[in-house]
């Protein structure tokens, strides 16, 4: 995919801070919107971002005011400066964003998923030159995150980026959508050009952490933040532990840190070659021990076969697993980081095993 407009867009900006799209999860009321709009004029927001159409899991919850609220961001755009922007979740949405001159229409993460629905979108948007962005998927599949937006890119939309919102987790952590911030990275080698949006607030889903993931997106290089702000967070419709005020999201902007691309000073850069030679030492000593262990796993599989024995063994596995959890955590090493590892190097071992045995 070649450079999109949306990318030389962003550097017509000329902007002296990461893009900053906010604005309330729900467009609740007129004067709400209108609210919040004028009071984001006064942080470094540039564009208004409001949900007209929310999907909600169960039914009964609040599902967006629709259609009516539409003219809301109208008046928004002409009372503020403010670009808009909405998710569209079906074709009938995405022909009243155009209708209603919505400046930046993006797809949802729930929509994402399904291929019909973004190519029933993508036919209703071709031709235009609005800016479209794709939110991740739900869950963690980097191929049907690159097939939403070559759906769009196919008909001719050229103005196009994503939004990374996080990955819905069967484990409870710290994140309401786990970040796996490889997958944006995955996205980023493939498509060098396609600017990355990050959702913080879906990312965290309560307020606290925003700042630090928004810090770490920035650090990984995304182009922009979509923050959900409110003048009333604890009493927003939809989505309110994960809410900002305009006057915390301008704290937080202001706090931010926009780091250099790379390392330009002589000791500085005399450093980290020096510390990036040891990385690859210690890189090429892992492949090494990978390579060992697999050639035990595999005697292993031998000694399973002849005595007809199953591969899986249970009550082993979860020894090894709890084990190495406590022997990271003891040197400073998360149980998630150590789990996902492991859990990588068990797989392995079984495809090594079956193999063996099934040979």
């Amino acid at each position: 995919m070649e450079s999109t407009n949306f990318s030389t867009w962003l550097k017509d900006m000329e902007l002296n801070h990461p893009l900053v799209i906010a604005g309330p999860c729900s467009a609740e009321t007129e004067e709400q919107v209108l609210n919040i709009a004028h009071q984001l004029k006064e942080t470094d927001a540039t564009i208004f971002r409001a949900g007209i159409w929310k999907p909600r899991t169960r039914p009964g919850n609040f599902e967006g005011n629709g259609v009516k609220a539409l003219p809301w961001l109208v008046k928004v755009k002409e009372e503020t400066g403010l670009l808009t922007t909405i998710e569209v979740a079906n074709a009938q949405h995405a022909k009243l964003a155009l209708e209603f001159d919505i400046d930046i229409i993006w797809i949802g993460a729930r929509t994402t998923v399904n291929p019909f629905a973004v190519q029933e979108i993508a036919d209703a948007l071709q031709g235009t030159d609005k800016i479209v962005l794709v939110k991740n998927p739900i869950n963690p599949d980097l191929e049907l995150w690159i097939g939403a937006i070559e759906r769009l890119h196919a008909v001719g939309i050229k103005n196009l980026g994503a939004i990374h919102r996080g990955f819905s987790s069967f484990k409870k952590t710290k994140y309401r959508n786990t970040p796996q911030w490889q997958i944006p990275i995955d996205l980023k080698n493939r498509f060098p050009t396609l600017p990355i949006i990050c959702d913080p607030s879906h990312i965290c889903g309560e307020r606290e952490r925003i700042l630090e993931v928004s810090q770490t997106a920035l650090d990984l290089k995304f182009e922009g933040l979509m923050i959900e702000t409110h003048f009333d967070p604890d009493n927003a419709w939809s989505d309110a532990k994960q809410q900002i005020t305009p006057s915390r999201l301008k704290t937080i902007t202001e706090e931010l840190k926009v780091r250099k691309g790379r390392v330009v000073e002589k000791d500085s850069l005399k450093k980290l070659t020096s510390l990036r030679k040891e990385i690859n030492v210690l890189d090429k000593n892992l492949i090494d021990l990978l390579t060992e262990r697999m050639d035990v796993v595999e005697n292993i599989g031998r000694v399973k076969k002849d005595g007809n024995v199953a591969i899986l063994q249970r009550s082993r596995w979860q020894d090894v697993i709890n084990k190495v959890v406590d022997m990271g955590e003891q040197n400073g090493l998360s149980s998630e980081f150590i789990e996902k590892i492991f859990k990588s190097i068990h797989q392995e071992s079984i495809e090594h095993q079956n193999r063996i045995v099934n040979s």
